[in-house]
């Protein structure tokens, strides 16, 4: 049976008509299904809400019962309604009843009822209720049907998103407001409570139903134009979209730009009645629902593509400047993102930041080593973070579990709250020790320093009663600014490190970039393993002007108090020989001018490639010191990407193979008379720093949070135990085994605070 004349676009006229009556949110609602019922010539038109308690609640109807209103509950996964919620798909049948998921509801009596036609109601692919329409014969629903109902599902989607029906029923329409609990990966510790603010704010469309049809196709033809073009640009320059993205992602969204079958949907939606912006959020809505619900982890990565290309479109047809300022946040704000990296987040003002939430980033990547840097709670890999909430929603970031509560209940909420005082009296009892030197049980002194790499974090130093800066980072200087840092800026940088610290050691390490850290005034070299290929020192050497200005403003900065500089990713003994020269030149040049130098220079070499393993004697004999890079060492180690989730678990830090690794360097050093630091992550972990102690390590480099935790862990050990327990458990222990339960046993039966 056809649609009546005019389809969708008739009806969305007399929706909007029914939309602004004044008249109470059910009449409205029920003038909505009668409407609906007349368009599509059927019987039955009915409307169910997904409620917080996740139950499907009839709404309203035209054709049942209408005492089964707010009576009839279901299941979110009972019956064909709970199907279609479930799957986030339309369905359409001739006999209803025959279908193996019917759930004949008496009160309804809609047994009499054979046609079938219902779809879902989506926003930002989340299902918020679904829209229902029944015939008493056999019939098979048209395209233009199906159409007109996903169309009209649109605008009930936004009335209920609004909370227009609250005061219909307890819950009503609050499956767009539920609360939602999801794990991550914890990225940096802490507790964030707050509010959400959308790193890229999404589009609010909120003009849904088109004036002028015509001009709506006009506008989303130009849109599509724009944003080719755009994106053809981009991929001619080799520019990229968001921070870190290659050109074969570039490629990606350019294919999706062109697919026929997305750009028919968006005509056919347009056609149906409803605004070029409009149109396209709901094809993207409907997208996301689907692809949201796939196993293939590919298919759920290319939601991000598309989800890009959507917001182009849309920020094109509204006339939103894509990128924009980030500095001014309310206070107590959390931040959302689907991936950040680490000058974007150094972009905000960090006075009013309480947390961080990402759908990417693992505990390694440099976003969450700037974020503990920080001291800001921070979770990654959070599925859907960008749609799960709306800016402004009250949200929870637990660092330490990699759990978010967004919209708690008062329950959870004043559970967080406790836990936040009682996290605030730990670090009380942690500040008492901080004058306290850190000395293990048995007199083994333990040197804990901290890693920088801005100004800000040398304030942590009198808080935390750390010993130095056992690694400044001087890369986040360049990667904040909008071009490359003058020498006479990096001198001026240096020299503030250098009176901020005042007395106490600092090991600076050179540019370490390239990789996955971009300057942004740099163009991006294409490497089909970027972590392995041009960066850090191989820049320095290959580009000896850009490391050569860097080295003068340190020994400038230095002048007349000891310095020690760092090389980052060493492969080899010549690279750091070949380093060493280049100081040598440039403080004979120094000398030459009448510059003062340092009172002493040492240098030093980052053991984070592991062909230095095998050369350790002889760069423990031409190095003034080491400092073990962990993150990069166990990431080539083990060939793990730190950045790809799917592999960045699958060794562990204390298994035997890693722990041999540490305790070759640890021994060689020793022997050679050359000092060793662990500056990497695990060295701010107090079960992995107790057993980095037993493997002879003693000094320590770590976020200004991790101080505390691992001095108490220290002041509770005997050294020269932990040492028994490793050697005789590396003796026995498999390959393949890891030794945290049984440090983690040791620690318990000894009373020490891991």
């Amino acid at each position: 049976m056809p649609a009546a004349p005019g389809g969708p676009r008739l009806l969305l006229r007399r929706l909007r008509e029914a939309m602004a009556e004044p008249v109470s949110p059910q009449a409205r609602l029920d003038r909505i299904v009668t409407l609906i019922a007349a368009n599509v010539i059927a019987e039955v038109c009915s409307v169910y809400v997904l409620s917080d308690d996740n139950t499907l609640e009839l709404f309203a109807t035209e054709g049942l019962n209408r005492s089964a209103v707010h009576l009839t509950r279901m299941r979110a996964d009972e019956g064909l309604v709970g199907l279609i919620a479930k799957t986030a798909e339309p369905l359409s049948l001739s006999d209803a009843q025959s279908h193996p998921s019917f759930s004949y509801r008496p009160e309804t009596g809609e047994e009499a009822y054979h046609a079938f036609l219902g779809v879902p109601l989506l926003r930002a692919g989340n299902t918020l209720g679904v829209l229902v329409v029944q015939n008493l014969t056999y019939r098979v629903y048209s395209e233009e049907e199906i159409e007109a109902l996903q169309t009209t599902a649109m605008v009930l989607s936004e009335m209920i998103a609004s909370g227009e029906l609250q005061s219909l029923a307890p819950g009503a329409g609050s499956a767009a407001r539920r609360p939602v609990s999801q794990r991550g990966v914890a990225l940096a510790d802490g507790i964030g409570l707050g509010h959400v603010v959308l790193h890229e704010p999404r589009i609010i469309v909120k003009q849904l139903i088109a004036e002028n049809l015509e001009r709506e196709v006009e506008r989303l033809e130009e849109a599509i134009g724009e944003v080719r073009s755009a994106i053809d640009d981009l991929v001619e320059r080799g520019d990229s979209i968001g921070t870190g993205e290659s050109r074969e992602v570039l490629e990606t969204v350019r294919m999706f730009a062109h697919d026929k079958g997305w750009l028919r949907r968006m005509r056919e939606a347009v056609h149906s009645g409803l605004t070029a912006e409009a149109a396209v959020e709901r094809v993207q809505s409907d997208n996301r629902a689907r692809m949201m619900r796939q196993s293939d982890p590919y298919l759920r990565d290319r939601l991000h593509d598309l989800d890009d290309l959507a917001n182009r479109l849309l920020r094109t047809l509204i006339g939103t400047e894509t990128n924009g300022t980030h500095r001014e946040l309310p206070e107590n704000a959390i931040l959302v993102a689907r991936s950040m990296g680490p000058a974007a987040l150094l972009d905000y003002d960090r006075a009013f930041l309480r947390g961080v939430v990402l759908e990417e980033g693992g505990p390694t990547s440099h976003i969450a080593i700037v974020a503990r840097a920080l001291g800001i709670p921070a979770v990654g890999e959070i599925a859907n973070a960008t749609a799960l909430c709306d800016a402004g929603d009250a949200i929870i970031v637990d660092g330490a579990t990699g759990e978010i509560q967004v919209r708690p209940g008062p329950e959870i909420e004043a559970a967080y709250a406790e836990q936040v005082r009682l996290r605030a009296r730990r670090q009380e009892q942690y500040r008492a020790l901080r004058d306290l030197p850190a000395i293990t049980r048995d007199g083994v002194a333990i040197g804990l320093q901290l890693n920088a790499g801005l100004l800000v974090d040398l304030t942590h130093l009198h808080e935390t009663g750390a010993e130095g800066i056992g690694l400044f980072r001087t890369e986040l200087q360049f990667m904040v600014a909008q071009r490359m840092p003058s020498a006479a800026e990096q001198q001026s940088l240096y020299e503030a490190v250098f009176a901020a610290t005042g007395d106490l050691p600092v090991t600076i390490r050179t540019l370490d970039i390239g990789g996955d850290k971009i300057l942004p005034y740099m163009p991006a070299l294409e490497e089909e393993n970027p972590a392995l290929g041009w960066r850090a020192i191989r820049i320095g050497l290959d580009r000896p002007a850009l490391l050569r200005v860097q080295l003068r403003a340190l020994l400038r900065a230095a002048s007349g108090r000891p310095l020690k500089i760092m090389f980052p990713m060493v492969a080899t003994v010549d690279e750091f020989v070949r380093a060493k020269a280049i100081v040598d030149r440039e403080k004979a040049h120094l000398r030459r001018h009448g510059y003062v130098l340092p009172s002493d220079c040492r240098l030093g070499v980052m053991v984070e490639v592991p062909s230095l393993l095998f050369q350790i004697d002889e760069i423990a004999k031409v190095a003034d010191f080491l400092s073990v890079g962990s993150n990069d060492l166990m990431q080539f180690l083990f060939a793990v990407d730190r950045e790809n989730r799917r592999v960045a678990n699958r060794f562990d830090t204390l298994s035997v193979p890693a722990l041999r690794a540490f305790r070759l360097i640890a021994q060689r050093a020793a022997a050679a008379g050359c000092p060793a630091t662990i500056c990497g992550e695990i060295g701010g972990k107090p079960l992995e720093a107790m057993a980095l102690i037993g493997l002879g390590f003693r000094n320590l480099s770590m976020s200004p949070a991790a101080i505390g935790p691992v001095k108490a862990m220290v002041l509770g050990i005997d050294a020269s135990a932990v040492a028994a327990l490793i050697d005789a458990e590396m003796e026995r222990s498999s390959d393949s085994a890891s030794l945290r339960p049984v440090l983690t046993a040791f620690a318990k039966a000894h009373g020490v605070p891991i």
